[in-house]
């Protein structure tokens, strides 16, 4: 029996295969434009529920646009088969990069970590949340620029409440089944950025249950990172979704003026060519070099990691309990998955070439999904095959693809179709402000009532705003911060400025009192014995 293919393209190659589907490599008889095309299996076309989580990526991807995001060419959908057909770029995916590498350098993970982010920021915008950043889901290109894939198992803020993702990268809230917020991407997005620095995960728990209590209570492991970028670490990888911050663009501010501070103005110059280099190590990868595709079948799965000296508490014990049953839940639904693969099969592409127009010359060897699945830790995942190209999408969740024409011959479009692939415009990266340089930051506490104590904040900067993490501590011993009490965020208003002031409640039983202040890769740190408490 023939098998169903999209009208108007010419299949090339297989990129890759899973439970879910299938992506091929394709030119576009009309222009000559390469393209990467999904296929939903028929298996699961046949189910209407995965039918419309497929259209739904479609509406999604057709929504963001940006050249952080894979853009959209069409979806078509016919009694025969449904695809998505999406742009394609020459790129390797972050996984393959710390497989060969095995760590980065700061400049580079700094560069993975802006990319992504603005691809982010871009869904954040438009309502939507990612839901399952990993290295796999982040695409680097042979020019070192980095980008984000796959959106399947996308949801609206707020909605879609349940576990879903990868537990390595799943925030706190995400293991405890919270609505989707898009401080959980910030955090995936950290352990990820930290994992680059260091070469492993920030958490490696040899179960679910062992794995949950580590994200849910374990301390931020901080201290394994270069010193500069340790108030990201810090930030990323809060415990409470509202210690971190906000959205994706929030914390891209905060990522610059760390970056600036700490590596100079030209960080990202250097970092993307470092990116570029590692990536040019791995050839044979690349869409382009037109290997054969890899299988793409794979499981979930977590590490076990080595003894960190760390036990859950009381809480730790009751969330390993609940945790235990979730895992056992979720294995279930994987062994369910296995009858019936909700698989993400990624397609990563970056941007996509003009198509020629009559007696231009032909388009030369162009960019390339690299397809491989994408497991998630969701029971409703949906098939995610998403393509990359690139930074602020504004995008929706609900909002159909933007092109409009009559379907292809045969088919019942129940998205948007269009015949004729249009690429998505590429987007120049915006100009950069200029620089921010911290030079210091101090800071001084002192007790203003019988709970409450004032810190004030100066900073020595360059320029500006730049943003100021204040944590707030108490403890039993003097020289030790102790037990941290809070977390805010405040923007120092630039070059010039007064000192601020900042306040804060105690709830601890402690002695002593202590402030840390970090911003643009320099801290401060300061405590006091509280007139409660007397020497002995």
């Amino acid at each position: 029996m023939k098998v169903w293919t999209v009208p108007g393209y010419t299949e090339t190659r297989e990129l890759g295969s899973g439970g879910s589907g299938r992506v091929v490599l394709a030119v576009h008889e009309g222009t000559g434009t390469p393209v990467a095309v999904k296929y939903l299996s028929d298996r699961l076309r046949r189910d209407p529920a995965f039918v419309r989580e497929f259209r739904a990526e479609a509406r999604l991807l057709g929504g963001l646009h940006s050249p952080y995001v894979v853009g959209l060419y069409e979806y078509v959908e016919a009694p025969a088969g449904a695809a998505i057909v999406m742009e394609l770029v020459d790129g390797i995916s972050l996984r393959a990069l710390l497989h060969q590498a095995g760590r980065t350098d700061p400049e580079p993970a700094l560069v993975v970590l802006k990319g992504s982010l603005l691809g982010l920021a871009a869904a954040h915008r438009a309502g939507v949340v990612h839901r399952d950043y990993k290295p796999e889901n982040v695409l680097v290109a042979a020019d070192g620029s980095s980008k984000l894939v796959d959106f399947g198992i996308a949801a609206n803020r707020g909605s879609t409440p349940g576990v879903a993702g990868t537990p390595a990268y799943m925030a706190p809230e995400q293991w405890q089944g919270r609505p989707a917020s898009p401080a959980a991407d910030v955090y995936a997005a950290t352990a990820t950025f930290f994992e680059c620095l260091t070469g492993r995960k920030p958490f490696t728990g040899e179960n679910f249950a062992e794995l949950a209590v580590q994200h849910i209570e374990a301390p931020v492991p901080e201290a394994e990172a270069p010193e500069p970028v340790r108030p990201l670490i810090r930030r990323g990888l809060a415990k409470q979704p509202q210690e971190r911050p906000e959205n994706a663009e929030a914390f891209v501010a905060e990522l610059e003026g760390v970056a600036v501070s700490a590596y100079g103005p030209d960080w990202e110059e250097r970092g993307q060519r470092k990116l570029a280099a590692l990536a040019a190590l791995l050839p044979l990868l690349f869409p382009s070099a037109g290997g054969t595709a890899a299988g793409t079948t794979a499981v979930a799965s977590t590490s076990v990691g080595g003894g960190a000296g760390w036990a859950p508490g009381r809480r730790g014990w009751l969330a390993a309990g609940v945790s235990l049953i979730l895992g056992a839940a979720l294995v279930l639904a994987q062994a369910s998955a296995s009858e019936a693969p909700r698989g993400a099969l990624s397609a990563f592409a970056t941007t996509a070439p003009t198509p020629p127009g009559p007696g231009s010359p032909a388009p030369g060897p162009s960019p390339s999904a690299s397809a491989g699945p994408s497991p998630s830790l969701s029971p409703s995942a949906s098939p995610s095959a998403s393509a990359s190209a690139s930074p602020s999408a504004s995008a929706t969740a609900t909002a159909s693809p933007p092109y409009t024409s009559s379907p292809h011959p045969g088919a019942t479009a129940t998205a948007t179709v269009r015949p004729s692939p249009k690429p998505p415009t590429v987007t120049p990266t915006p100009t950069p402000s200029p620089p921010v340089v911290v030079g210091s930051v101090t800071v001084t506490v002192r007790q203003t009532g019988v709970t409450t104590g004032q810190a004030t904040v100066s900073v020595s900067v360059k320029g500006g705003p730049v943003p100021v993490v204040v944590e707030w501590f108490t403890g039993d011993a003097p020289g030790s911060l102790g037990a941290a009490e809070g977390t805010e965020t405040f923007t120092y208003p630039g070059a010039g400025a007064a000192p601020v002031t900042r306040t804060h409640t105690f709830t601890g039983k402690g002695c002593y009192w202590g402030v840390r202040v970090s911003a643009g890769g320099k801290s401060s740190s300061d405590q006091i014995l509280t007139r409660r408490c007397t020497l002995t």
